[in-house]
């Protein structure tokens, strides 16, 4: 399964993250989504699992997203939160994906049996950070992340 993994949108949706995402049979946006056509034009690619972010919390249209997912793709079980801070020490063990955004900067990195992902911001360039999104092959035996440079 092709996973697309976008944050941090901020009422921006970029052409070239509508290109990357084609093709995606599940999209994951991890918070800061900016506003609701943002997920409308997501869901015309494939279904969402969604948070809200900080900055969402003031939209009415938000209200309704969770803080917090916690769901299973392909036998791995995902949890997405906005904040990396808001994920507990206590993590349940069956968790083996956790995916945040907030902070705008991309990464991928493997604990032990456990891959943390961050997809960057694919909305407005903050500082020097890259403009990015994630890609990621999810199967029954394995998660393969990439990261997508959407700006040079």
């Amino acid at each position: 399964m092709k996973v697309g993994v976008i944050s941090d949108t901020h009422g921006l949706l970029r052409p070239q993250a509508l290109a990357a995402l084609e093709g995606c049979e599940r999209i994951i946006h991890a918070g800061d989504i900016g506003s609701p056509g943002i997920l409308d034009q997501l869901a015309s690619i494939a279904p969402l699992h969604v948070v809200r972010g900080n900055n969402d919390l003031g939209g009415d249209w938000a209200g309704p997203l969770a803080d917090r997912l916690q769901f299973d793709l392909c036998g791995w079980q995902v949890l997405l939160v906005h904040d990396i801070a808001d994920v507990q020490d206590s993590l349940d063990p069956d968790v083996k994906w956790v995916i945040s955004g907030h902070s705008h900067k991309p990464g991928i990195e493997w604990r032990g049996e456990r891959l943390y992902l961050n997809p960057g911001s694919a909305g407005r360039r903050r500082f020097t950070l890259p403009v990015t999104l994630a890609l990621v092959e999810v199967s029954a035996s394995a998660i393969e992340p990439r990261l997508v440079r959407l700006l040079e």
